[in-house]
């Protein structure tokens, strides 16, 4: 839908819509709003043909819009990844409530009592491309933390996420809550996310998820706060006291396993004195699974293998690529990432608990991995039913952002009639 002649008209409407609801969500039973997603599950599930063959519209816009392979598997939904959209709607209704929860508490020689407790946003806009189950995530990370959302789906996934937010909609029915707690932008039209940027009587946040270009403009434009991460660079560090058998393991699901995730490794730093012998195993098994190895002047000589350049190293690939430098040792890879790393996720492989810690201690990205997959790098996987996104950022939220970190906070004080000298 592009024939929606006044945009700034209907995200005014939409973002009226959201704040009202976002009142009553507010203060909306922990029951109501589990009950919701677990039927918004019930419905994904009931209506998955129907989300397919939506699905199947997105991926021939996708195709003739040249989509590369990685990002078409980032557009593809199945009888598989429609589960684990059931299955993520009823991790996060699982959940404990955060609405509410205290997190300190403390009495004043005054005789007041003082709480400090968890309080929902208000409304979340949320800039998202290609992949559909986004709109599933947010909406019910956003549910959950009693927030309402202002989904902007990419244009490759407006019929998937249509499909999906109608599910989440009879969710929100079901339970008896307002069916404004959760929309989706009804139109490609990019102005409609100009708007959604400069939103600030009705938007508490905006959470944009998808690629650099997508991230910068939201953050050279937003007027409203942004919780962002900017790129997945990520590096691994393969120590010279890396077990063998683990790095392979670690380094091929790292690359391979789904290469258009924020998670995918993008650059290997090997130790000097494991550069051609374990080294060469890696790249040689890097190689033979089709991915294309970017080396630098030390390992160019390995068949199979592309000289790197500058662009190389800084780069998020989504894709069947990774680029390999050798460093002098833990110290040569810290200096690296500090130089190229976007502050998302960095791991280091190695059974020597000195140089883990000191790669800990020295580095500052939002997730330090030892000995696991970078893949790991999700909300789901930290436990928290889904994820928004990964803030690389350090106001506020970092790391996976769940529902507890789409909560503020706000003071409760009680006293006894209790006055100030």
């Amino acid at each position: 839908m592009n024939d929606i002649a006044d945009i700034p008209a209907l995200m005014a409407d939409i973002g009226a819509r959201a704040k009202a609801a976002s009142a009553e969500l507010a203060f909306a039973p922990a029951e109501a709003k589990e009950q919701a997603l677990n039927a918004a599950a019930d419905a994904v599930w009931a209506r998955r043909d129907e989300i397919i063959a939506a699905n199947a519209k997105d991926m021939d816009f996708g195709r003739e819009k040249g989509l590369s392979p990685a990002m078409m598997d980032r557009l593809m939904l199945d009888e598989a990844r429609i589960q684990g959209i059931c299955d993520g709607l009823r991790a996060v209704a699982a959940q404990d409530d955060p609405v509410g929860e205290v997190l300190a508490e403390w009495d004043r020689p005054t005789g007041l009592n003082i709480r400090r407790v968890r309080t929902p946003l208000g409304v979340i806009g949320v800039i998202y491309e290609s992949r559909p189950n986004v709109t599933a995530d947010a909406g019910a990370l956003c549910l959950k933390s009693g927030n309402a959302v202002i989904l902007r789906g990419g244009s490759e996934s407006f019929h998937s996420s249509g499909a999906i937010h109608a599910c989440l909609v009879e969710g929100l029915k079901a339970a008896g809550l307002p069916e404004d707690a959760v929309q989706l932008v009804p139109t490609r039209d990019r102005a409609a996310v100009q708007e959604l940027l400069t939103m600030v009587d009705t938007v508490d946040v905006i959470v944009p998820r998808g690629g650099k270009g997508l991230v910068g403009l939201v953050q050279r434009e937003a007027r409203v706060p942004v919780f962002a991460h900017l790129e997945g660079i990520v590096h691994i560090y393969v120590d010279a006291a890396a077990d063998p058998q683990k790095a392979l393991d670690v380094v091929m699901n790292a690359k391979t396993r789904r290469t258009g995730i924020c998670g995918a490794a993008e650059c290997l730093l090997l130790h000097r004195d494991i550069a051609q012998d374990l080294g060469l195993t890696l790249i040689t098994a890097l190689v033979d699974a089709g991915v294309r190895v970017h080396a630098d002047e030390n390992l160019a000589h390995i068949a199979g293998t592309t000289a790197a350049t500058e662009a190389d190293w800084g780069k998020e690939y989504l894709d069947m690529d990774i680029a390999v430098k050798v460093v002098d040792g833990v110290d040569g890879a810290i200096d690296h990432i500090r130089t190229y790393s976007s502050s998302h996720t960095d791991c280091v492989l190695t059974e020597d608990d000195a140089v883990a810690d000191r790669f800990f201690e020295r580095l500052d990205s939002a997730i330090l991995m030892r000995n696991a997959s970078t893949q790991f790098a999700d909300g789901g996987e930290f436990g928290m039913g889904a994820e928004i996104g990964i803030a690389t950022g350090k106001m506020h939220a970092r790391g996976p952002v769940g529902a507890a970190q789409l909560t503020s906070f706000k003071y409760l004080v009680v006293g006894d009639g209790t006055t100030r000298a």
